[in-house]
């Protein structure tokens, strides 16, 4: 019996050993963004051994990294109840609550797990500021305060380091983040991980040469490791951003190593998926179009795949097919919507109703289109920033009540970065869309024209011309007494700035026009004052006719 004993604490430890580097390897091939093969490794862990949490846990995560839900929420309910590491699989479903904006039933689950955590346990606070800073709706203070309490035990354990350096980098706090990066691979040096986060760093500084060789040592000492040469794609694809002149040779090396990184991970649905968000990024659209007939050869029921799809359409002209993917996409309420798919579809209708000398419009499909432009900036306010060249393009085509639908939307939003710009040309599109023969002045549009105005002139009060087009819009309206104030408001303005700026050819025909509007507004009131305005014209042009006729009159 005593041998027996003996040989079946001996099988147990051997087991435990097999199943510790069994664990090793697939968080190794999570780590390396090898998830295809982490879910096999980790699939033959569970199968083996369905008792282990831990496997179903870490199974759990990586389907919530390729936005798996339900696969997710299966391995986290299957772990729950394992007798072994049952409670890490209450993490996992505590972001699902994250990503379902259940904040307190989330915190809830947190707290149990870390309730019961013995000194000696750090895994449990990494996986739970994993957990908040993987959400859809990141919150890095949490994780930040989750981590300095496993630091508190754990001072000098790298991965705890590298997870607090993770949610320091997503507070943009970089100076903490680079410590704790720094220290990290200080206590562990094969932690590959926390060296390239430096260069990550540096990246996010824009400190491009320097990132560009901080990872290149990452590459040296590991060249099989592949999130390297992800970091190397994104750091040349923000170069050829942030410095034109660098844009072709920079966007050609990170498709080049990009592709590099899927070769070292694999060239499953996901990965081609993270490719294809960074085609979308590089403006790669033939390629994107490529890859997403791939993925449909590969899945044809993921309802990702018509976004690519409907993205690589408009951009390669065939609207039709992008109106019809965008839509499909959209109309499933389980899909992950985001601002850009309304934006894609916004454009496809207006590429669609606009005729082929881009003169005529079709109205039904604009309004159609500045609705779903809307449903953009609802989902993502930033989108904002990229309607300006829209409505510009109907400016420059002298199409001003379709400019101006497409400037309204960027003029409602403050923290737009063309915000000045938009609020301008909804003025303009508005008052030269009225100011046509025949046409009947719309008075709310115009009024919402004289606020876009004032808005440009609360930021920019010495913009003069504001004041011109107010006027103008004033003696639409035929309120007189308005279009005088704005006129006398523009002549004030030109007159501080002197005899120079008042002597530019360009402000003659303005000055006229102020003077001849103001005194047709004092000439059945203050003949005097009428008298003088018209006179004035006369000095800057002295065949004036409007200003010769209205004196005459005055006699």
């Amino acid at each position: 019996m005593k041998k027996t004993l003996v040989f079946s604490i001996a099988l147990l430890a051997t087991a435990t050993i097999s199943n510790a580097q069994d664990f090793a390897q697939a968080n190794k091939s999570i780590d390396a963004e090898q998830y295809e093969k982490a879910k096999s490794e980790l699939k033959a862990i569970y199968q083996a051994k369905p008792s282990n949490g831990k496997a179903a846990f870490l199974l759990g995560t990586i389907y919530l990294k390729q936005n798996v839900q339900d696969s997710a929420k299966l391995f986290f309910d299957k772990g729950v109840s394992a007798s072994e590491f049952s409670k890490l699989n209450q993490i996992g479903l505590g972001q699902i609550d994250l990503d379902n904006n259940k904040i307190a039933e989330a915190k809830t689950k947190f707290d149990l797990v870390l309730k019961d955590t013995k000194k000696k346990d750090f895994e449990e606070y990494i996986y739970v500021a994993q957990a908040y800073m993987n959400a859809d709706k990141p919150n890095y203070k949490a994780a930040i305060e989750v981590m300095l309490k496993a630091k508190l035990n754990h001072p000098e354990n790298a991965k705890v380091l590298l997870a607090l350096g993770d949610a320091y980098y997503g507070d943009k706090n970089q100076n903490d983040a680079y410590v704790a990066y720094r220290d990290a691979y200080k206590f562990d040096p094969t932690l590959i991980r926390a060296k390239m986060q430096s260069g990550v760093l540096l990246k996010g500084a824009k400190a491009y040469v320097e990132a560009e060789k901080a990872l290149n040592e990452v590459v040296a000492a590991n060249p099989n490791y592949g999130p390297a040469y992800r970091e190397l794609a994104e750091t040349y694809y923000y170069w050829a951003n942030n410095q034109p002149k660098t844009y072709t040779q920079n966007i050609a090396k990170a498709l080049e190593f990009y592709k590099k990184y899927m070769s070292m991970t694999d060239y499953s649905l996901s990965s081609r998926m993270r490719y294809a968000d960074f085609l979308i990024l590089a403006k790669e659209y033939k390629a994107l179009e490529v890859e997403a007939n791939k993925m449909k050869e590969l899945d044809n029921v993921n309802p990702r795949i018509l976004r690519y799809l409907g993205y690589a359409a408009y951009e390669n002209g065939n609207t039709d097919l992008a109106i019809k993917s965008l839509n499909d996409y959209l109309s499933n309420p389980n899909n992950k919507i985001i601002g850009r798919d309304y934006l894609y579809l916004g454009l496809a209708k207006i590429k669609k109703g606009t005729s082929a000398d881009g003169k005529t419009i079709d109205a039904t499909l604009l309004k159609e289109a500045v609705a779903e432009l809307n449903k953009a900036v609802e989902k993502e306010v930033i989108i904002v920033n990229e309607f300006n060249a829209i409505g510009a393009k109907f400016f420059e085509q002298k199409q001003y009540k379709e400019a101006a639908s497409i400037f309204e939307v960027g003029a409602s939003k403050s923290d737009n970065k063309n915000y000045l710009d938009d609020n301008l040309f909804y003025g303009l599109s508005v008052y030269y869309d009225n100011n046509k023969n025949g046409v009947k002045p719309n008075i709310e549009d115009l009024q919402k024209a004289e606020i876009a105005f004032d808005n440009v002139l609360k930021s920019s009060p010495n913009y003069q011309d504001a004041y011109i087009f107010k006027a103008r819009c004033n003696r639409l309206l035929e309120n007189d007494e308005n279009m005088a104030k704005n006129y006398e408001a523009y002549l004030e303005k030109i007159t501080a700035k002197g005899a120079e700026e008042m002597a530019k050819p360009s402000n003659k025909s303005k000055l006229i026009e102020s003077y001849n509007n103001i005194g047709a507004h004092y000439a059945n009131s203050d003949i005097a004052k009428a008298k003088e305005f018209f006179n004035k014209t006369l000095l800057l042009d002295a065949t004036n006719a409007y200003a010769t006729d209205s004196l005459k009159s005055l006699k």
